[in-house]
């Protein structure tokens, strides 16, 4: 049978699989998970004030957090969108599924240019076809995106010429100044059609003018990955990771780091700053809407770290990495 993909691995040429660590749940250990699920129902939360991002200036970086995995980075090289998610349910065709818990912290007519999209993978609370359609209509970006994952930009109407595929550790100059690099992530891919694991996922390292970002996707933790990531590419400015969607861990350990492990990916990266996504807008498994920041910052006190190092941020905050002074 012919492959599709590079054999390596990751991949058997068709499908792709964790090294070392590769777990599949089945529909029997959701009906498991669903019957004994006790999970808190989520409170609608009001909109942000309206947001209208500052153009980028003085500063080397700006990081916007718009909801879930959706982050504005602006940088002096070109803006970036990452995992972009504006729907109000996400599931197939937008008609089942959880709803959104609370708004975008930018809504989408005051987004600058956007330059790049950056997508990890194809779940649909990170891969939403409704805010691709859009996002090409309106600002015609170069999307990235792992292995297979071309097939939702095509389906959105993006050019074929403005789509990249990697495979783990490939880099594409996006723009002068602009490296993106595809780094491995412990997880797994499947939407209502197409094989399970058909397609690439993974994080992004960012390097930008005077300024390295690190995007996780979504991962679970493990020993080995972040450490490696952080040997070929170095340590980040600013590293974007995932602290909710954890609980029942029996069930989620495998796929999604909690808030104590998403800490040790922090270390494991020697980031010097780090911001939690993936929490707080869509209501996706048992914990709370406010576990994950709470947790967070127990998991910091028990490592000792400070606060301000692995912080959240409100829907529309930004966090700016400030340019060097000049001389004198």
């Amino acid at each position: 049978m012919p492959t599709r993909f590079p054999l390596s691995d990751h991949s058997d040429g068709r499908r792709f699989f964790n090294p070392r660590h590769h777990q599949d749940r089945s529909l029997l250990d959701v009906w498991r998970w669903k019957r004994a699920s006790r999970a808190v129902p989520w409170p609608l939360q009001p909109a942000p004030a309206r947001v209208h991002p500052a153009p980028l200036t003085g500063d080397r970086l700006a990081a916007t957090w718009i909801g879930q995995s959706t982050f504005l980075l602006q940088t002096r090289a070109g803006n970036l969108l990452t995992d972009p998610v504006y729907s109000d349910r996400i599931g197939p065709g937008n008609l089942v599924g959880p709803r959104r818990a609370r708004a975008p912290g930018i809504a989408f007519d005051d987004l600058p240019t956007i330059d790049v999209v950056l997508l990890s993978h194809d779940h649909y609370d990170h891969c939403d076809l409704a805010t691709l359609r859009r996002l090409w209509k309106q600002h015609t970006p170069l999307a990235i995106t792992p292995l297979g994952n071309g097939v939702y930009f095509r389906s959105a109407g993006f050019a074929p010429e403005r789509i990249i595929e990697l495979d783990w550790w490939q880099t594409h100059t996006a723009a002068p100044g602009l490296g993106v690099t595809l780094t491995p992530a412990r997880h797994w891919s499947n939407r209502l059609l197409g094989a399970r694991n058909g397609r690439l996922w993974g994080g992004f390292a960012i390097d930008a003018p005077a300024a390295s970002v690190f995007f996780a996707g979504d991962t679970a933790y493990d020993d080995m990955m972040f450490r490696d990531i952080r040997t070929h590419l170095g340590a980040p400015n600013l590293a974007l990771l995932p602290i909710g969607a954890y609980l029942p861990r029996w069930f989620m350990a495998g796929q999604h780091c909690d808030p104590a492990e998403a800490v040790q990916i922090h270390r494991d990266l020697g980031a010097r700053t780090s911001l939690g996504m993936h929490w707080g807008t869509f209501p996706l498994t048992d914990d709370g809407f406010d576990d994950p920041p709470r947790e967070l910052a127990r998991a910091l006190a028990a490592a000792g770290l400070p606060p301000d190092t692995f912080r959240t941020c409100a829907p529309g905050e930004t966090v700016r990495i400030p340019g060097q002074k000049k001389p004198g």
